[in-house]
């Protein structure tokens, strides 16, 4: 795991994320096999960043974001590391920059890490 992502942050869980986004766990499977949200299985039990939630909801951001980054060959662990690590480019971590409205930068940077 690189040194910036802090394996402190909190996590969420299924049952979590089921409370989170006062949503089933069906639905909650649904919104991770769509990429609207992604995990890891970190320490023995799948888990979500609690980061890419905003106001109940998947950071909207996330999944075409996700997505870039799958498409130039990133697994899920290889896409939230990245997500969560300082990007030269962008002066922060791109998670930082998709939470303040920066998608395009940010995308744009993923297309380029194949």
């Amino acid at each position: 795991m690189p040194e910036n992502v802090s394996e402190n942050s909190a996590w969420l869980t299924i049952p979590d994320l089921v409370e989170v986004l006062d949503e089933t766990p069906g639905r909650v499977r649904r919104l991770l096999d769509e990429h609207y949200l992604i995990g890891s299985r970190r320490n023995g039990v799948f888990s979500v960043p609690a980061i890419f939630i905003v106001d109940g909801r998947p950071l909207s951001s996330l999944r075409g974001t996700v997505m870039a980054l799958q498409d130039v060959g990133f697994d899920d662990d290889e896409v939230i590391d990245w997500l969560m690590t300082e990007e030269e480019n962008l002066g922060r971590t791109p998670i930082a920059a998709l939470l303040d409205g920066h998608k395009s930068a940010v995308r744009r940077i993923a297309r380029t890490l194949a």
